[in-house]
């Protein structure tokens, strides 16, 4: 599916004074060279040639003529400034014309090195991507937002300094000199003589290459503007499968304090890749930055009582080239044994040993983050959900069925130890706070059992059905108005979207007080163990 997000060519085309001009385009038109050889010629320049249609899967845009690209891509004035999308066949041509402003008081003709030849204004260009007709939607989008970057760049370039019509002067004049060349010698398409000699068709080559291969784009336009663009669809590729720009752009905005940034890169590597007048400082605490160019991915802090297992997606074949890259990285250590230990849902808390040395738990972190960087293992957290057993007045219980109430009771639905992540550890009772929040679960003590309490208390349990609340205070912890006014308080989070971590974050409470009220009232609460939402979409192309 790589081929998929792959443009056909990009072209660049003008409208001025003297007509349409297709400036530029690569690749190359490949059947130009069989030209010669037909016996039958087209009877206007706008026809298609007979041996390129019934190679039309396979050419794309190729059997396009220069004049028919020049015709149907240099678009009207009232156009400029928009999104341009035109689809012909099984090609869909993507751009951004712009209409070029040159400086009061401009003489072009005066740029003209050549004297016998006067360079006619420019007023339209276009920077056009051709794609497959059937390409997504999102990378339509991605191929137009490069298109109008670049517009830009040459926009300010042509009143700074006029590079676009001398570029264009450029282009034009070698294909004038090959047009006039004997057959012999213009048997080669001009652009193939334009690509060493101008530098915007070089950079326009290079556009084209990367978002081919590694989809990251960096340009520097007239060696003065620089220009950055990455294709998400090359970035964050899962086996065959890209993930969805849109899943990424929520996950994005769901980033919080509490998450953690696991670079995909050494920091060197990364410093390396900045431009020259950028602020490393800044760069790396721009998180959605660094994520949406695939420098790093989301995860959460490394503590004992984070949950892993094995990606349902990771690639375990004994003949893998992970398996020797994790061998070069920890000699002694066999990729596929570490992974067998995380086939069930493992704490890291299991793998700590008190009297193993230091280094060897420090190994033991180096090989998770390595093995989280290579997608081979994901996290799961803890769900709450109020599950209250049915009212035996409205629902007919059967024989079998008299057991019912025990198998909805707390952890019988759970994961074995879902709420006894290990003896408290400093990791355990560590608190997320959240500054923001001022109704925060500490301002619960103060007041004791005065009747304002006993209200607000009876106010957050009002959602409630009248046999969910019998059932609440049917339970001995509920006697303890601190306990029941708690509850009350962190209803809205235990409907099964808010994991624990969340919780602690926003109601500053440590992992010990909230696994305390789950278990007193565990009679009502089910706890359940999946994957984040947030961090799943960069371990599965399924989210």
């Amino acid at each position: 599916m790589g081929e998929d997000t792959n443009p056909i060519s990009v072209i660049l085309v003008s409208s001025g004074s003297r007509g349409n001009k297709l400036l530029f385009r690569y690749p190359f038109q490949r059947h130009q060279e069989q030209q010669g050889s037909q016996t039958s010629k087209p009877s206007s320049p706008y026809a298609l040639h007979s041996t390129v249609e019934s190679t039309e899967d396979q050419d794309g845009d190729s059997r396009f003529s220069d004049v028919i690209l020049a015709t149907i891509l240099a678009t009207k004035s009232e156009m400029c400034g928009k999104k341009f999308e035109l689809k012909i066949d099984n090609v869909r041509f993507v751009g951004h014309p712009t209409l070029l402003q040159h400086p009061l008081g401009l003489q072009v003709s005066k740029l003209d090195p050549s004297p016998k030849r006067e360079m006619p204004t420019m007023i339209i260009f276009n920077v056009v991507f051709a794609l497959r007709a059937n390409a997504d939607p999102s990378v339509i989008s991605c191929m137009h937002n490069l298109s109008r970057r670049i517009a830009i760049v040459l926009q300010h370039e042509e009143q700074r300094c006029q590079y676009l019509t001398q570029e264009a002067k450029l282009m034009l004049a070698i294909q004038d000199e090959v047009s006039t060349m004997s057959e012999s010698d213009g048997s080669q398409s001009p652009f193939h003589h334009i690509l060493p000699k101008c530098k915007l068709a070089s950079d326009l080559k290079k556009a084209f290459d990367s978002l081919c291969t590694t989809g990251v784009v960096h340009l520097h336009i007239n060696n003065w503007l620089e220009l950055s663009f990455c294709l998400p669809h090359r970035i964050h590729r899962l086996g065959p499968d890209y993930i969805p720009p849109d899943a990424i752009e929520r996950s994005l905005k769901a980033i919080r304090p509490y998450h953690a940034l696991l670079l995909l890169d050494d920091e060197k590597s990364l410093l390396g890749q900045l431009p020259v007048d950028c602020s490393p400082a800044l760069v790396f605490q721009l998180a959605a930055h660094l994520v949406y160019w695939g420098k790093a991915i989301i995860i959460y802090p490394l503590c004992e009582n984070n949950f892993y297992m094995l990606s349902p997606d990771a690639n375990i074949c004994i003949y893998s080239p992970l398996v020797e890259q994790f061998t070069q990285q920890f000699p002694g250590n066999d990729l596929l044994n570490v992974l067998s230990k995380f086939s069930l849902p493992t704490s890291l808390s299991q793998f700590k040993n008190p009297l193993a040395p230091p280094m060897q738990e420090a190994q033991l972190v180096q090989m998770v983050i390595w093995m989280l960087q290579h997608r081979l293992l994901v996290q799961l957290h803890t769900y709450v959900c109020l599950m209250v057993p049915p009212n035996e007045v409205d629902v007919e219980v059967h024989e079998e069925d008299k057991l019912l109430p025990s198998r909805v009771s707390g952890r019988s639905l759970s994961a074995p130890n879902a709420l006894s992540f290990g003896s408290p550890t400093s990791s355990d009772d560590m608190t997320l706070t959240s500054p923001s929040m001022d109704n925060s679960s500490a301002e619960l003590v103060p007041g004791g059992d005065s009747p304002l309490n006993k209200r607000m208390t009876e106010n957050l349990l009002a959602s409630l059905t009248e046999h969910e609340r019998k059932m609440i205070q049917n339970i001995p912890a509920a006697q303890n108005q601190e306990d029941l006014r708690m509850l009350a308080k962190l209803l809205h989070y235990f409907r099964g979207r808010h994991h624990l971590e969340e919780i602690m974050y926003n109601e500053n409470m440590r992992r010990s007080v909230l696994l305390m009220l789950i278990d007193k009232f565990r009679s009502v609460l089910v706890v359940r163990n999946h994957e984040d939402p947030i961090i799943s979409v960069f371990q599965s192309p399924f989210v």
